[in-house]
């Protein structure tokens, strides 16, 4: 097996085997872009050091004899002391994880080769002392895992000694002096010298790689973006370039389009007289990139030049990474580039205008979760917040929440369901645990392209950076006079980059505004409204799967119509027997005689029928699943436990205690140790005389008054917790009775389908069909009982160390677990049509509106998905883009 690539070896096609990094930088240097020479170890070199211990058969050898090539080259010798060639060393994993893993720079150089660094430089010993002591702080971090703190403890000591405000105040005696401190801190940290051989140095810098993908920050990163875990990273072995080689040297990152908005123009960071690693890591606040203009105008013109070529040939925003070496321009990284949710909309439909991609393209690039973060709230600023400060817009939205100023404390405040904001002079791969827990993040330190902006764009996470007015210690921050303590409540704007004191009031989005009607894409002069329209209006003429919705009041029925819900899928009928009708329900448990019992249910039907009358109106000629009463009485009930106190307390004083008593007795006959798989569902209705056929009645009769007010009502009655047959044809019997006599010749006709959530029913579907018009999963239940898991109790109690560990990439009460759960599904599925060939197929339990979920049902070909309101849109965009992968995949 091959383990290392020359660039002039591979393509952007080779991300599996040569990484993101490797791929994009042999691209470029197939282009003919100025791409410094080098090679790439691959993906599956890291697997085999990974999984054998750290040994790989034969990489040595090939690392050595590209080594002599790329020395050829360069007509330089690795480390050589009068004559050195440095290289830097890099991770890239064929899915972009921006700063989870690692990079050491100026690999090569020790006490000998800094004097031959100064003379290729010109004499520019302050060049070469700030390569070798980042060299020390990147490799002592890096690889022999020595505090990053300690390095940068030290650099501030130079430079408060100095007086200097930046590192670049440094001279070349100042930082020679630090390479000193830096080798005695290396020594006291490991136990052993900086290592002066450059290939051990280059050896054990890619080791160091390999392991960072495995790294606590790499590994929940994954698990935060859903990327497998048994995929590896590359390691790119790079000639250095130098962006600190003075004034007329720098290094920078670009985006074709605006990152945040998808605006077309010149976007991204400059930063004269440094490398990269001081851009990402917002050490030193950057210039836009237009000053570069200004700087050096040869540079700017080709590099504007190459980013056309890039965008032209991946057919996409780039995101690009240069350096410049005294004047001359060097390619170190490009990428389809990481965006907010606002940006791809607006990007996908820019394209289609330009001719670019097709809509089916424009489609594939946006998800359900970037729509899902477009309708989230914005800011009221009716009552003239005051602004603290003002940073950089990094990544769009509203967020409010108590200042917390490490990841541990943002852990904690959210893990006792606080708001956060998580406040840092700059953040850092460890900071990722506070980040996902933060509602937003605020930085005084770098811009657009550090790295909280490229990692919460990623997120999603609101993010504003660069606010250097602000002054940040470990417990509170200074702006403006004002000082804000750890818990103390901000708002921060990651679209404009302003911070309030105190909360501010939100509201809604206008994505929503256009769902819920109130805006016509048309008439608004609004790139993302009308991007969201177009890509939406796509969707519906390309998707097969029918969205429904799960709401149980006309309201909520309302609202999802207006967002494109195309009926009801679930209307759960125990949430209307809440609130004043409780004492009703209360009655019914409590009933000694047929007549007691009669006389709550008749009191009831009314009731239900005015509720079913409203949703059947709401949703005139959609269809309309009513599911019949599902968990066990005593849910209406007090608790054993308060009952139990109230008796006895009452006793105790000499109170009168009869019906509280009675209620008592009530609920301890019905007590059960595990209700989930109790008393529930058509167990009721079998039981409990004069139940399911009250709902029933209910329901013809909604429907009987809609037609007969002109309307066309649509109604499913769906019985809940079957597993067998005879349970269904048992409720049928007795239900066609009633729909016959209500309905009459009123023209309404009522479908009698069943929930499939209990894993017998889906191993019998095919006999289950005989009694069914329709079948809807009810994959909440249904993985409970698939998984043996109580949920209430599970989520809490250890699904984290089972994320923790693998077991799962995520909960399979988010998105469906295919091969255990999903194959029910699947069996389930065809088993019922192969009885029933028009069998109605549909999903109404939560998975319905999860986007990787939707795309599972399309494939085992369910006619339609429920989810909440909120969800419709989510669920319509997925359904397709489900259609376009599938009518793809079947092309191919």
């Amino acid at each position: 097996m091959k383990f290392v690539y020359d660039f002039a070896e591979g393509n952007k096609d080779l991300k599996d085997l040569l990484g993101g990094k490797g791929a994009n930088l042999a691209e470029m240097t197939n282009l003919g872009l100025p791409v410094p020479a080098g090679f790439t170890i691959t993906t599956e070199a890291c697997k085999e050091y990974l999984s054998s211990g750290a040994h790989v058969d034969g990489l040595d050898e090939e690392i050595s004899a590209h080594l002599e090539t790329l020395e050829e080259a360069m007509g330089r010798k690795l480390g050589d002391p009068a004559d050195p060639l440095l290289v830097s060393v890099r991770s890239g994993a064929k899915f972009s994880m921006p700063g989870m893993m690692e990079t050491v720079l100026n690999v090569g150089l020790n006490d000998e080769s800094v004097s031959g660094l100064s003379r290729q430089a010109g004499g520019n010993d302050r060049f070469a002392w700030d390569s070798y002591r980042r060299l020390i702080q990147m490799f002592g971090k890096t690889v022999c895992d020595v505090p990053g703190s300690a390095f940068e403890d030290a650099l501030h000591e130079a430079k408060s000694t100095k007086g200097a405000k930046d590192d670049i105040d440094l001279d070349a005696e100042d930082l020679k002096a630090l390479v000193g401190v830096y080798k005695d801190l290396f020594a006291k940290h490991t136990g052993h010298e900086f290592p002066q051989d450059p290939r051990e140095q280059m050896d054990l810098a890619i080791a160091a790689v390999f392991r960072s993908w495995n790294a606590d920050r790499a590994v929940l990163y994954r698990r935060q973006e859903r990327i497998p875990g048994d995929l590896g990273t590359a390691v790119s072995v790079v000639s250095m370039v130098f962006g600190n080689l003075g004034p007329d040297s720098g290094t920078g990152v670009a985006f074709t389009r605006d990152p945040s908005t998808g605006a077309t123009g010149v976007y991204g960071d400059y930063l004269q007289n440094a490398q990269g690693e001081d851009v990402v890591a917002g050490i030193r606040n950057t210039v836009p990139l237009q000053d570069l203009e200004r700087i050096d105008k040869q540079s700017y013109d080709e590099l504007l030049g190459i980013m056309a070529t890039l965008e032209g040939h991946y057919h996409d925003l780039c995101d690009i990474e240069f350096t410049i070496e005294r004047g001359k321009l060097w390619m170190l990284q490009t990428r389809v580039g990481k965006r907010t949710a606002a940006a791809a909309f607006t990007i996908a439909a820019q394209l289609v205008d330009e001719e670019v991609i097709d809509l089916d393209e424009a489609m594939h690039r946006v998800t359900g979760s970037q729509l899902a973060q477009l309708m989230f709230p914005r800011f009221d600023m009716s009552g003239d917040p005051e602004v603290l400060t003002k940073g950089v817009g990094a990544s769009p939205g509203a967020a409010v929440g108590e200042v917390v100023f490490t990841a541990e404390h943002a852990v904690q405040a959210a893990a006792e369901g606080k708001n956060v904001i998580l406040v840092r002079r700059e953040t850092n791969p460890d900071d990722l645990p506070g980040m996902i827990a933060a509602q937003g993040i605020l930085t005084s330190r770098g811009g657009k392209t550090s790295h909280a902006a490229v990692v919460a764009r990623g997120m999603g996470k609101t993010c504003v950076c660069g606010a250097d007015e602000l002054r940040v210690s470990s417990d509170s921050f200074t702006v403006g006079g004002h000082t804000v303590n750890e818990g103390d409540t901000i708002s921060i704007d990651g679209t404009t980059g302003r911070v309030y004191l105190g909360e501010v009031p939100v509201q809604p989005s206008e994505v929503v505004r256009y769902f819920e009607g109130d805006l016509d894409p048309a008439l608004v002069n609004e790139p993302l409204v009308a991007a969201v329209h177009r890509i939406m209006t796509h969707a519906d003429e390309r998707r097969r799967l029918l969205v429904r919705t799960n709401a149980d009041t006309g309201r909520d029925a309302a609202r999802a119509r207006r967002f494109g819900a195309q009926g009801v899928g679930l209307c759960r009928t125990e949430h209307m027997f809440l609130g004043d009708r409780r004492e009703l329900v209360e009655r019914l448990i409590l009933a000694n005689t047929d007549d007691e019992r009669n006389e709550a249910l008749n009191a009831l039907r009314p009731l239900q029928k005015a509720d079913f009358l409203e949703l059947f109106r709401e949703m005139n000629g959609l269809p309309v699943t009513v599911r019949l009463i599902d968990p066990p009485l005593h849910e209406f009930l007090p608790s054993l436990e308060d009952l139990a106190v109230k008796v006895a307390v009452a006793k105790e004083r000499g109170e009168q205690v009869g019906r509280s008593e009675k209620m008592l007795n009530a609920v301890r006959r019905m007590h059960e140790s595990n209700p989930m798989l109790g008393m529930r569902g058509v167990r009721l209705g079998l039981v409990i005389p004069g139940l399911f056929a009250m709902q029933v009645r209910a329901i013809a009769e909604a429907a009987v008054a809609l037609a007969g007010e002109g309307g066309r009502p649509r109604p499913e009655i769906m019985v809940p917790l079957v597993g067998a047959v005879q349970e269904l044809e048992t409720v049928r019997t007795e239900a066609e009775k009633i729909i016959t006599e209500v309905v009459g010749d009123s023209g309404v006709e009522v479908l009698i389908g069943t929930m499939i959530e209990v894993p017998r029913a889906a191993l019998t579907a095919g006999q289950i069909a005989e009694a069914a018009d329709f079948f809807s999963f009810g994959t909440n239940d249904l993985t409970q009982m698939g998984w043996g898991f109580s949920r209430d109790d599970v989520e809490g109690a250890f699904f984290w160390r089972y994320l923790e560990l693998g077991i799962f990439g995520i909960s399979p009460f988010e998105s469906i677990d295919r091969e255990g759960v999903g194959r029910l599904v699947r069996i389930a599925s065809d088993e019922g049509r192969a009885t029933r060939p028009d069998l109605k197929l549909g999903v109404c339990g939560e998975h319905g509106g999860d986007p990787e979920s939707v795309h599972f049902f399309h494939e085992v070909g369910l006619d339609y998905v429920s989810c909440s309101p909120f969800r419709v849109p989510i669920a319509r965009l997925e359904a397709g883009r489900a259609a376009v992968e599938s009518a793809g995949s079947d092309h191919r």
